[in-house]
């Protein structure tokens, strides 16, 4: 019986690497070849470690195949987010028919600051106030 599950655990980690594969070499920029290499990758060597936890069936090397488990979906997206966001600031140019940049007119490229809506929402709501208080000063 553990053997249809290692099969079966090993077979769907290999057809979604090869996806991941497929989909490095079919995507059109690089920004959508690390989404699709960073989740298929990621699930299909996820199975086959799972794949080899159950085939060893040892305390030892499940405990070990689990840490791993967790370190590569802990580290897979920062790592993904951290290469597309240099490529983003390094000028890689995004697909021709990409609907959203959502960074466009947000990254100051001389001073290399990335402002946030957030922060500046919070610069207006002070800037507000403070013309608040000078109108209506307190009592």
């Amino acid at each position: 019986m553990t053997d249809i599950f290692v099969a079966i655990f090993s077979l769907s980690g290999a057809i979604f690497i090869l996806f991941a594969c497929i989909g490095l070499l079919r995507m059109p920029d690089a920004y959508l070849r690390i989404s699709v290499t960073t989740k298929a990758a990621t699930l299909g060597i996820g199975l086959l470690l799972l794949a080899a936890a159950i085939h060893f069936q040892d305390f030892s090397i499940t405990t070990r195949i689990f840490a791993i488990i967790l370190f590569i979906l802990l580290t897979a997206p920062i790592s993904a987010h951290l290469i597309g966001r240099a490529s983003y600031f390094s000028g890689v140019k995004l697909w021709k028919h990409s609907i959203m940049n959502d960074l466009e007119g947000k990254y100051d490229k001389v001073t290399q600051e990335l402002k946030s809506e957030d922060v500046e929402e919070l610069k207006e709501s002070k800037k507000k106030e403070k013309e608040l208080i000078k109108k209506k000063p307190l009592k």
